[in-house]
């Protein structure tokens, strides 16, 4: 018997989303801090046989939590903990800023999806990059004997809503040189749609310069190992534009491509909820289930046309271990999730796990 939906309903659910986001972020933190997870993670971790590779990085499992779900980067070890095998940190600006005015997000608990214009809310790249140290610092301990394979730390990072689109480049450069030490990975993202003008930078005109600057950047501060480079698309780009950025993902032998961010879209909307409600809700991305088929579309597409050894991460609309294994089976080598996080509960990366295990079984006895 599943505890946490009822929960959700008694007290989740009628609660302020950014609110009920804030206890159950601090709830997830209290737990870590009083050793709780860690002493449950020898449980909670996922089994051996889930270990792969990827931008020659080994993760414990393909399964990890998109950015956007720990901002500050306070509830990394916990996270890891309930057996996330890497956990995405961000996104973080070169600024400190508080977002966008609130009401800011929005559950539509009948699509199991939500609804957010947060606009990059956080600490700026400073102040989050001691905590990106700890964490890193507490995971290579942790797993410095014969526990398996760490956790794998990602930190993506956007533009500061006040920096004109023209600095936008200076303003990637000084996140990279805060945060980049203390990244396995390091993502930029050009695809929320909640900074104004920020998707124009995923015309290759732009991003290509963009791309190189982080890259170099990242390469001067970290000088003594390669951090992988990756960019987040949204799936709102036409098809000829994905393969356009596969090109010059090619191009500048990028490490990687993640897709996607949300959506403007509001297509796979109304079927429980209200018409009227969503249009009062107004701009924002779109992420949950409505997001799945157009996110599956794009990782299928991005395969086709990016290098074999180049990894792909699959993102939106992703609730069960079926999902994260379609979309392994579409070409995708790690698979993130966060919207069913929030209606599905701290044991969901585990049951995930678990049933990934289950389902690979079945496989190899045909």
């Amino acid at each position: 018997m599943r505890i946490y939906p009822t929960i959700f309903n008694i007290v989740f659910k009628k609660m302020d989303p950014e609110l009920a986001h804030h206890v159950g972020y601090t709830g997830l933190r209290l737990l870590r801090a009083t050793r709780v997870t860690s002493l449950c993670s020898r449980w909670l971790k996922p089994q051996k046989a889930l270990e792969c590779e990827a931008m020659g990085l080994t993760f414990p499992t393909p399964f990890g939590v998109a950015a956007g779900f720990d901002k500050a980067g306070l509830a990394i070890n916990a996270l890891t903990d309930f057996g996330f095998g890497h956990v995405e940190v961000g996104t973080v600006t070169g600024q400190a800023q508080p977002g966008n005015p609130k009401k800011r997000l929005f559950r539509l608990v009948g699509d199991k999806a939500v609804i957010n214009r947060m606009g990059f809310n956080n600490d700026g790249a400073a102040k989050v990059a001691p905590r990106l140290r700890r964490a890193m610092q507490v995971l290579e301990r942790e797993y410095g004997d014969s526990r398996g394979a760490r956790p794998v730390l990602g930190i993506n990072i956007g533009k500061t809503k006040v920096v004109e689109l023209e600095n936008a480049e200076a303003d990637y450069r000084l996140s990279t040189r805060e945060v980049a030490t203390h990244a396995d990975y390091l993502v930029v993202n050009v695809s929320s749609p909640n900074t104004p003008g920020l998707r124009t930078l995923q015309s290759i005109e732009t991003l290509r310069p963009l791309l190189m600057a982080v890259r170099e950047e990242a390469d001067a501060v970290v000088s003594h190992r390669h951090v992988p480079l990756l960019v987040k698309i949204a799936p709102d780009l036409a098809d000829e534009d994905v393969i356009a950025v596969a090109e010059l993902a090619r191009e500048l032998r990028l490490d990687g491509i993640i897709a996607t961010n949300t959506t403007i879209a509001r297509e796979g909307l109304g079927l429980t909820a209200d018409p009227q409600e969503i249009a009062e809700i107004g701009a924002g991305g779109l992420s949950g289930q409505p997001l799945k088929r157009r996110s599956l579309e794009v990782t299928q597409l991005l395969r086709q046309h990016m290098p074999s050894d180049m990894t792909l991460i699959s993102v939106g609309g992703v609730s069960t271990a079926e999902d994260v294994q379609e979309r392994l089976d579409a070409g995708a080598n790690l698979v993130q999730g966060y919207t069913a996080f929030l209606y599905e509960g701290p044991l969901w990366a585990w049951r995930i796990n678990k049933e990934l295990v289950k389902i690979r079984r079945k496989r190899q006895q045909g």
